[in-house]
Formats: C-alpha cells, structure tokens, sequence
C-alpha cells in the first residue's frame, strides 16, 4: 500500500484493527473460536459477521496474532499443556510487534489496493491482489508454521477475486487460516459461505460501548452518551463517526424538521439542506440521509409496537415520535413513505443532484406521511 493512500481497512478517527489492544463485549464470540480450536478440528476458513463497526476486524486481527503466536500444543514431557482459555497475547511478543509493522511473514492482509493510475484506492478487491497470495504461499512454506490471512472486507471482493478466493477454501493451502471479514454476508457468493465458519458479533451493550471508545482514546460528552447508544445501535464505528461528524447535533437537527409537522418548518429545512450542500460537506450529507433513515424507522417502530426506543436520542424524541406515530397505522405509513423518500434520495444522489435540494426534496416527500 502507497504511503500517499489511506488504509482502506481504517475507520476514520480510529486506530487500525492491528493497533486496537482489547475486544469489547465479543467474549461469546471469542469463546466459540478457542472451543473450535481446542478441538484440535480448527476449521480451515472463518466468515467474521455482524454489524458493521461492532469489532469484526479486530476479532480477525486477535484470532491471527493468535495463531501465529500459539506454537501447536504437543505432548512433552510433563504431558500437554492446557488449553489456551483466550485470545490475548503479549503485546511485546515478536509476532505482536511484526503484525502492528505489517512485517510478520506468516499474514497476509487482502484488502483494496490502488487503481489504475495508483492515485486513489481502487473500488474493489482484485483479482490482482488476490493473485500476490501465491508468492506468499510460496515464501511463507519454507517454516512449516501456521499461516493466515484476513480479508478486510470480502464484500468488496469483484467477481474475480470472489472466485479466486472460493478456490482457496474449495482446496486450502496446507496450515493456513483464512478470516473472512463481512458486514453483508448474503451478499457473498453462497459457495463461499458455505465453505467457511460463520462467527457472528454482536452489537456492544453500552458499558462496552463506553469502553472500546476509551480505548480510541475518544471523549465522549456526558450529554450526548445516551444520543450516541441510541444512534450508534451498538457500533463502535458508527459512534466514532458521529462523534467526528458532530452527529448528535445533525440528528438534533433533523428530529426539530421533522417534528414540525404538519406544518414543515420551511426556513428551518432550508438552513439545514444548506448546511448539507458544498465542498468538504460530502461526509456530512451522507450522514444525515443515513440519520434521515435511522429516525423515520424509530417513528414507525414507535408506531407499530406502541412505544418510542428504550434509548431516546434527544430529551424530546419520545414525545415527537409518539405525537407523529400515535398507532400502527401511522407506523406503517412512515414506513412506506420512508421507502419511497429513500428511494427517490438514492436516484437523485446517483444523478448527482445538488445536495441542498436532495434533502430538502426528501423532507417534502416525507411529509406524505402526514
């Protein structure tokens, strides 16, 4: 990877996986691993699944710092040692120390590379990339030890590179590991599905949700805690980006627009789309199509199960929601208008309309639902 791009497999304002020294709120998932492995039958491809941003891979990252820092258990002359009963390894140990400097011989991280003209990151995985496996195959048979390697993500593997690496777990390279990394699972070939272990994460309850924040040396204001658990639906990725993006606020925002109705509050919208629209403002409007999406469907579950979320993301939410969703019949209305608002968002942003008019277009299709 170019010094000149970004990593591909790096959350913005976060450290890189390989960096991230603990796991939160995973230990199930964890658990089920180290039974697989003290098996002795370690199955040869794992899917990492769940949300994204829940921890997937850092979960990839320990399970391969893991193996390659476990030597394989045999008897000696005391008979075998126990089980291992973590994945936690010694933060000074050699292959530790390698893996933070992509140095360690016994990994290889499949990710995007650059494109063509190598002055951005390609879209996709390609089959490009997929091919430099074969050198390290070749390089890393000579010590006999384990091999891994994470792909990070394989939702972006292209058709090619899919199938090149449907090949690898159809007839796996002998000592190796491959960790699989995907938030749309249905989305993969089912072959490769079918060919590997799921090992699904789960979304972080809020303690541990404040602790891998922490970790990422990230502060979070007292005020916008219970926001960020409502917001983040348990990610820590998506709380360090509306932490980033001033999200709290944006939702704050969107909730006070819509909560105008019947009568849309019409300078308030346009001051909003305005704050949406301009250069350096694209990260902001796709955030708040995405909060857009994230309130509409808090007011048509408030609507449909007769109560607001367990987590109100503004001291005010669960009034607005219950006074805009007041039975199941406006929950599903919400909900249907939400799909074609959604829909009509999406086409705009493909054709490139201007983002001021997206968003205030999308809250006039919304009021629909009035």
């Amino acid at each position: 990877m170019s010094d000149d791009l970004p990593e591909p497999d790096r959350a913005p304002g976060a450290p890189h996986p390989r960096e991230t020294a603990q796991l939160f709120g995973q230990s199930h998932a964890e658990e089920d691993f180290l039974t697989a492995y003290n098996s002795g039958r370690l199955h040869h491809g794992w899917l990492i699944t769940g949300p994204q941003g829940v921890g997937k891979a850092t979960m990839a990252w320990r399970i391969a710092r893991f193996l390659l820092a476990t030597p394989p258990a045999e008897d000696g002359l005391f008979g075998a040692p126990p089980p291992p009963e973590t994945l936690d390894i010694d933060p000074e140990h050699p292959v530790a120390h390698r893996m933070r400097a992509l140095s360690e011989p016994g990994l290889f991280l499949l990710r995007r590379g650059p494109n063509d003209k190598g002055d951005k990151l390609a879209a996709d995985i390609r089959v490009g990339e997929v091919r430099k496996l074969g050198g390290f195959f070749s390089l890393s048979a000579a010590d006999g030890g384990r091999r891994v390697v994470i792909v990070d993500s394989a939702d972006e593997l292209n058709t090619q590179s899919a199938n090149a690496i449907l090949k690898m777990l159809e007839e796996p390279p002998a000592r190796t590991t491959l960790l699989l990394i995907s938030h749309s699972p249905a989305r993969l070939l089912p072959t490769i599905r079918s060919r590997c272990r799921e090992l699904r994460l789960a979304p972080l309850a809020p303690d541990a949700m404040a602790a891998a924040l922490e970790q990422a040396h990230t502060e979070v204001p007292a005020q916008d805690a219970e926001a960020l658990t409502a917001l983040a639906s348990g990610s820590v990725g998506a709380a360090l980006r509306l932490i980033n993006l001033d999200g709290v606020s944006l939702y704050k925002d969107l909730l006070g627009v819509l909560g105008s109705l019947p009568q849309l509050d019409r300078p308030r919208l346009l001051q909003l789309s305005d704050s949406c629209a301009g250069k350096g403002k694209e990260d902001r409007l796709e955030l708040a199509l995405s909060l857009t999406d994230q309130l509409v469907a808090r007011l048509a579950r408030t609507g449909v199960l007769g109560r607001p979320p367990e987590h109100a993301a503004t001291p005010d939410e669960a009034k607005i929601l219950h006074r805009l969703a007041p039975d199941a019949a406006a929950g599903r209305r919400w909900a249907q208008a939400a799909q074609e608002a959604g829909d009509r968002a999406r086409h705009a942003r493909a054709v490139n309309v201007d983002p001021a008019a997206l968003m205030t277009d999308l809250f006039l299709q919304l009021q629909n639902a009035q």
